[in-house]
């Protein structure tokens, strides 16, 4: 492998891991999340990290990498060494956020407010994202008896 190569692979990785770093702080979200929201597989985002690829990553990847993260796909592009002249796709417009929703992420950012308070939020938000869903007759009966 050539001096450049290698110094391309670990800039790339120092990039993900940012990107990683930066997603589980802020957002609370673990490897699989990031890897639903952007449509990477684990593996893949794995590989990147430890920066084992034989051939470059698809450009298609690693635009859908940075976009389900909120990223510029030119930091990742610039990363790898490459010149990206097209335009790059316009990200959809997100829902409107639940004010409560809204509240919450503003606390995480706040400088004000303690660690414990940010770790209570966050294991809050994780507990409530991943419990399972009540089928659908359970929750019809819990309304008829009220």
């Amino acid at each position: 492998m050539t001096e450049t190569a290698n110094a391309r692979k670990i800039a790339f990785a120092s990039f993900v891991r940012r990107a990683l770093d930066e997603a589980r702080a802020t957002r609370a979200w673990s490897g699989t999340e990031v890897s639903r929201r952007t449509g990477v597989s684990r593996q893949t985002i794995n590989r990147w990290v430890r920066g084992d690829w034989a051939s470059d990553p698809e450009a298609e990847r690693v635009v859908a990498f940075c976009e389900g993260l909120g990223l510029s796909p030119a930091t990742a592009f610039t990363a790898l060494g490459w010149e990206r002249n097209t335009a790059p796709r316009s990200a959809p417009t997100p829902p409107p956020m639940d004010p409560d929703v809204e509240a919450l992420l503003r606390r995480l950012v706040d400088p004000d407010v303690s660690d414990a308070e940010k770790f209570h939020i966050r294991e809050t938000i994780r507990y409530l994202a991943y419990r399972p869903t009540l089928p659908v007759d359970v929750r019809k009966r819990g309304k008829q008896a009220g």
